[in-house]
């Protein structure tokens, strides 16, 4: 048990260096190649920092253990608001008043409905991956033209200053970049780019082996360690951003963060891995899992649309539900 519990852990590790390391390599090569931070920020951050769930999900539907597969992914997004909201609430409270992430709510709660209604036709498969990839699409899409339009409303209302402030612009958005450094040498980012090729991989081999001799030997469902064990894990990303935004009192990017991850997971994951492989659908999951992390992104709608402040109150409601929660998949 305790050497399943370090393989785990140990995958679990290389899984979120691999991945921090491909983001930080990705990001580089394609601002050196003339690639606009808009479009990198849209696409390969938001790929790069999901690429640990997402090779986690592939290797445990090629291994034939499609509980962690979708518990990773549903497990995670529980444990998005409960833990990764519900923690920083505690440590320094969120000020969601000052936040704008009515968009992205709506979004991620069509992606939840959608991905509910799918797997009611489950086993999920190739055209199920299609119809998640495509709503995926037609959001990166809106969003793009959107941070477009916003772009051009800036520059038509600027006055003479508005070419060196256009400058300062694209400076704060490659700033704000993860991962972001122009002057990184070229070997640096072919390191990067090579550590997480071969880390993400290895890192999903261990945490999934791991969790599954850990699954044999608790006597409970590989469904039940997706849930827990591995969405916990990782979800540690977005419980270190989140903290650290809660910090520094940027509410939008801790609520951002959660937000987008959550409909990312969703769309992205599944999508992709019911394309490489069919996704069976436990019915404990149908009945009590996906219904508590619909349940559980409703319960952000009056942070999200009345400004609800996210205090210690609230934090520690969000922490009880999920330990709640927990006791009862392990029971």
């Amino acid at each position: 048990m305790i050497s399943d519990l370090l393989l785990a852990f140990l995958g679990l590790i290389i899984l979120l260096l691999a991945g921090d390391s491909l983001v930080k390599g990705a990001v580089n090569l394609s601002l050196r190649l003339g690639v606009p931070a808009l479009i990198v920020g849209l696409t390969i951050v938001a790929f790069g920092t999901s690429a640990p769930e997402l090779l986690v999900s592939v290797k445990a539907v090629l291994e034939g253990v499609p509980g962690i597969a979708l518990g990773n992914v549903v497990g995670s997004n529980i444990a998005n608001i409960f833990l990764v909201l519900g923690v920083p609430a505690i440590l320094s409270g969120l000020r969601t008043r000052e936040c704008d992430t009515r968009r992205s709510y709506v979004t991620m709660i069509a992606a939840s409905f959608l991905f509910y209604v799918l797997i009611w036709f489950g086993p999920l498969t190739w055209w199920h991956g299609l119809v998640l990839l495509g709503m995926l699409t037609l959001i990166l899409g809106d969003n793009y033209v959107e941070a477009r339009n916003h772009r051009r409303l800036q520059r038509d209302a600027a006055d003479a200053a508005e070419a060196a402030r256009e400058d300062a612009q694209a400076d704060i958005e490659l700033e704000d970049l993860e991962g972001a450094d122009p002057f990184m040498p070229v070997w640096k980012i072919v390191m990067f780019l090579l550590l997480g090729v071969i880390g993400l991989p290895l890192g999903a081999d261990l945490l999934v082996d791991g969790a599954v001799d850990i699954a044999r030997v608790m006597g409970v469902s590989d469904t039940v360690i997706g849930l827990t064990l591995i969405a916990i894990g990782t979800s540690l990303p977005e419980l270190a951003t989140t903290v650290m935004a809660a910090i520094r009192r940027q509410a939008d990017v801790a609520l951002g963060n959660v937000i987008g991850s959550n409909f990312f997971n969703l769309l992205a994951i599944m999508g992709i891995t019911s394309l490489i492989g069919n996704v069976h659908i436990p019915d404990e999951m149908l009945k009590m899992d996906v219904p508590v992390m619909l349940g559980a992104s409703i319960l952000l709608a009056p942070f999200v649309f009345r400004g609800w402040f996210m205090g210690k109150a609230v934090g520690t409601l969000f922490i009880a539900l999920y330990a709640a929660y927990v006791v009862k998949l392990i029971a």
